[in-house]
């Protein structure tokens, strides 16, 4: 019996702040024409066992080729191996039977313009437009998201209790690390564009790839790229409280407001700015350097950077988060 062809493939989540605001490196893949396709997706490439010694080396050597861009910070995130999850645009030649992604984790001090025109620094707000609470609930959730989930649940008490839990309806929480578990819940339930494609794909129609039906649904990427984007943004929240992994995304000084609109940024949340620079004091991972921050308007903010030492000498120690309250 012929075992299947197996390819290994690379897939990079490259975050950074522009503005203020946390961005995500997309490309426009082409098509086998040339032309770009309608859909974006992350930096993606094949692992060659023979030319590369190893998988982040591979990584940044692609990425660097694909988009130009220098990659910093990373880590491996997940290897991600469904069935069909590379058809029709994660395609990486040499008649693979199966494409197994490796997904890698990246972080950027700053959103470097990029020089290539089908790559973008792109605000990961237009693929999951229900995660950024920082002005307040997002309204796509009760207008459009809660009925189409309501009526998708049915008389299912499951199906509702998730749907609740993952959306904050009816009063429950809102946990920002469960982005993934929210993208798959919309997924299950047919709403995401992706869900359709692939239900098509399982009928044996022809691998074309989604469509945008409703903005409230988030825009679709190519593949299961959207998967391994909330895969990423789910991780890097969820270390922000236990890992010094924030000051990955700013400059070497920064002031405490930058400090914290970085993780709102990063979080979705809102933070109450006292008690949130208490906790930054109490964890010792920032020093004053004795200057301000120039051209600052009002009162002159002092200028901080990061202790790596200290951080060295207690790895698992992060940043709390805590909620400014209504």
């Amino acid at each position: 019996m012929t075992s299947p062809a197996i390819m290994i493939g690379l897939s990079a989540v490259v975050f950074a702040l522009r503005e203020g605001e946390a961005r995500v490196l997309t490309v426009r893949p082409r098509a086998s024409s040339g032309a770009p396709v309608a859909l974006e997706g992350l930096p993606f490439g094949p692992f060659d066992p023979e030319g590369h010694r190893t998988f982040e080396l591979a990584l940044r050597e692609f990425v660097a080729r694909q988009t130009r861009f220098q990659l910093g910070y990373v880590e491996q995130l997940y290897t991600f191996g469904d069935k069909g999850r590379d058809a029709p645009l994660a395609d990486l030649g040499g008649g693979a039977a199966r494409v197994i992604s490796v997904g890698y984790l990246g972080l950027a001090p700053a959103a470097e313009a990029a020089q290539e025109r089908d790559v973008v620094w792109s605000d990961f707000g237009r693929f999951f437009p229900w995660e950024d609470w920082r002005a307040g609930r997002p309204g796509v959730i009760d207008t459009v998201l809660a009925p189409a989930l309501e009526a998708w649940a049915g008389r299912s008490r499951g199906r509702g209790a998730r749907a609740r839990a993952l959306f904050a309806l009816d009063g429950a929480l809102w946990n920002e690390e469960r982005v993934l578990e929210r993208f798959e819940l919309l997924y299950e339930a047919g709403l995401a564009p992706e869900a359709a494609r692939d239900r098509a794909r399982a009928a044996g129609a022809a691998p074309v790839e989604a469509t945008l039906r409703e903005p409230a649904f988030g825009e679709p990427m190519v593949s299961d790229h959207r998967r391994i984007l909330a895969t990423a943004l789910g991780r890097l929240r969820g270390k922000l409280r236990y890992r010094p992994i924030i000051f990955e995304l700013l400059d070497e000084t920064f002031t405490l407001s930058a400090l914290q609109r970085a993780m709102e940024a990063v979080s979705g949340i809102a933070l109450h700015k006292q008690n949130f620079r208490r906790a930054v004091e109490r964890t010792g991972l920032v020093e004053g350097i004795g200057r301000t921050a120039p051209s600052a308007p009002g009162r002159p903010a002092e200028l901080f950077r990061f202790r790596r030492h200290a951080a060295a000498a207690r790895p698992s120690l992060g940043l709390s988060l805590p909620r400014l309250r209504d």
